[in-house]
């Protein structure tokens, strides 16, 4: 197998000069993050040889949204075609190359192991589909947070149908018990405290993050989280935030609920360019007394509006799963 080392290294050379460059926008972010991505596959591939079958390589959580900021961790998987042993230590290779890749590349391991390296996340069409069904059956709290996960994903190598086609054992079981949308309307919930009891922007109180706010968990998530529900209870396949709200503004029952969160979710991501970091930690606290005063209130409007969002969709939730809509 050919040494990969030094293509890794030019790969990661060129990739931090172009961040370094800086973006206007998520959108090019993003579509950056894809490239890199994809040309780590093509390293990995060329090192291991070319797959010996049908597959798809799909990203997760942040990427598959196409929402990544400067730095991200990794959340990654494989679906192949269905064959002997072979085939799967093939692909087991694969999956370890492309983590290891990445990670060469300054995408840190995921925490969650959410990784084509982890058996998983790294699995026959079919196995996949037993998968699905396992998490769906089950509705723990892993499970469902492992549905979520998938249901972002987004193909980005290979045959990428075969997401939409997982995707849909997700919606047919919704239809026939709704409840899984309450399990995840409820974990949703579970979220960080954004305000004190006289409506203070509540901050890291000691510690390295010491008069930050958590970014990543009290403003961007509840709309994430919010929207996604949404999503699968409509059958919506659009994996990015905004697509999905595009979406389900233009059906008429979610007009009143989505109004302005377009914006609003823009203008966060927006804020997340500006937290120009190489660590993953750091990218998700900002702090809060550098802001303008304009700036803080133009937050504290998103930190408000994520919070309304998320309760305004448990109780249409509750709503349509108690009179079966």
């Amino acid at each position: 197998m050919p040494n990969a080392e030094g293509a890794y290294q030019r790969l990661k050379d060129w990739k931090e000069k172009r961040l370094a460059e800086g973006f206007t926008d998520i959108s090019s972010l993003n579509r950056f993050h894809d490239s890199v991505m994809r040309r780590v596959f093509a390293v990995a591939a060329a090192r291991l040889g070319n797959p010996p079958c049908d597959f798809c390589w799909f990203i997760t959580g942040s990427g598959g949204r196409g929402e990544q900021g400067y730095v991200s961790d990794q959340d990654h998987g494989l679906i192949y075609e269905p064959g002997d042993g072979e085939i799967d230590k093939y692909f087991s290779r694969l999956g370890k190359e492309l983590a290891d890749g990445l990670h060469a590349l300054g995408y840190p391991y995921c925490p969650g192991k959410v990784m084509s390296s982890n058996p998983l996340w790294c699995k026959s069409f079919p196995d996949w589909q037993k998968q699905l069904k396992e998490w769906l059956e089950e509705g723990s709290w892993e499970a469902v947070r492992y549905l979520q996960i998938f249901f972002d994903a987004r193909g980005l190598n290979g045959r990428g149908e075969w997401i939409l086609a997982l995707k849909d054992f997700i919606f047919e079981h919704q239809r026939k018990k709704p409840g899984l949308l309450i399990r995840m309307t409820e974990q949703s919930l579970n979220v960080k405290r954004t305000f004190g009891p006289v409506g203070q922007v509540l901050v890291e109180e000691k510690g390295k993050y010491h008069g930050m706010i958590n970014w990543k968990y009290s403003a961007y998530l509840p709309y994430v989280n919010a929207v996604r529900i949404l999503a699968v209870k409509e059958g919506i396949y659009e994996t990015s935030t905004c697509g999905r709200i595009d979406q389900l503004s233009a059906n008429g029952g979610y007009g009143e609920i989505m109004k302005e969160k377009k914006e609003l979710f823009q203008s966060l991501l927006q804020h997340r360019l500006s937290i120009k970091t190489f660590s993953y930690e750091e990218s998700h606290y900002l702090p809060w007394e550098t802001l303008k005063d304009d700036e803080k209130k133009e937050m504290k409007k998103m930190l408000k509006e994520g919070a309304k969002l998320l309760k305004a969709v448990r109780k249409r939730v509750e709503r349509d799963v108690k009179h079966g809509l």
